[in-house]
């Protein structure tokens, strides 16, 4: 990481501005000179090579907030972590009076591992907050066939579009869980660039809350050319083998399966998302199977 959001406080605090909330991860790099990032550290990582890094809560992984100091006030910057474009929302939570340009909320488009200039703070101590979501605004979706994201001559699917258990919501609506061996190889479904990825997290431990473990499943997000993502979730601890940044080929091995997160057998969460203005939809797809065209029109039973 360039800068800590650590150290992005302390700028606010000299300020008089108040940045982000922030959260306690670790990061260290793995065999193969990958950055891993997860909320507890892998046994197997000798002590001196993990590191504690800061992230804000509301953009962990994804956004950082710095505010620095300009000629005429305060410059509030976006950094974007991932390798794809996000767009950002800078709020001010309370802090009295304040004067900025362009006013707040401010809205904005960053690209991929770069900084963005969301707004000068002319006057006042206002407490900034930024808020987060991968993808551009404007992704115009393109016909494709979609292939079989696993190496395996066998299908069974766990849930499909519309699930009870999990595809309720708008960004998992047309998501499909495909059963899975812990360990399958998962290929990419059309070619893309890694944008995003998390390959820290380990399985569950017995009596773990369930909801504290929605946010802790390996993934790997895949960024289209038309600018709609797939993300390929629920991978096994160390299951990202494509690097960020990386253009893989449709069939190209990018991970292994697992059983990670809020997950009830080890399966492959994949679906196509794109972003709507500040909020991730999921998308309708066609796939091509072991044996043939797959239907997904109707919810399937079965868990997560």
């Amino acid at each position: 990481m360039k800068r800590s959001a650590l150290a992005a406080g302390v700028a606010a605090v000299a300020l008089g501005i108040a940045a982000a909330q922030a959260t306690e991860v670790y990061r260290w790099t793995d065999a193969a000179g990958r950055p891993q990032y997860a909320d507890r550290v892998d046994a197997r990582v000798p002590a001196q090579q993990v590191a504690r890094v800061e992230v804000p809560i509301e953009a962990a992984a994804i956004a950082r907030l710095r505010v620095e100091a300009g000629q005429d006030g305060a410059l509030a910057l976006v950094d974007n972590l991932l390798a794809g474009p996000i767009e950002v929302m800078l709020h001010a939570d309370g802090g009295g009076p304040f004067a900025s340009d362009p006013p707040l909320p401010a809205r904005g488009t960053v690209p991929a591992q770069s900084g963005a200039l969301l707004a000068r703070i002319a006057s006042g101590t206002p407490r900034l907050r930024v808020v987060a979501v991968p993808g551009t605004p404007n992704a115009r979706p393109r016909e494709v066939e979609y292939l079989y994201p696993l190496q395996t001559a066998a299908l069974r699917i766990q849930q499909a579009w519309g699930g009870g258990f999990s595809h309720a919501d708008a960004e998992n609506r047309h998501a499909v869980d495909f059963a899975a061996p812990v360990g399958t190889a998962v290929v990419a479904a059309r070619d893309g660039v890694v944008m995003q990825s998390e390959a820290g997290f380990a399985d569950a431990a017995p009596g773990e809350d369930e909801d504290a473990l929605v946010a802790r499943a390996n993934f790997i997000r895949i960024l289209h050319d038309d600018g709609t993502m797939a993300l390929y979730a629920h991978l096994q601890p160390g299951g990202v083998l494509a690097r960020l940044g990386q253009r893989v080929r449709r069939g190209q091995v990018i991970g292994l399966s697992g059983n990670t997160g809020r997950s009830t057998a080890p399966h492959l969460h994949f679906v196509l998302q794109a972003n709507r203005g500040m909020r991730l939809e999921s998308l309708p797809f066609r796939m091509f199977g072991p044996q043939g065209i797959l239907r997904f029109g109707d919810a399937q039973a079965g868990g997560e």
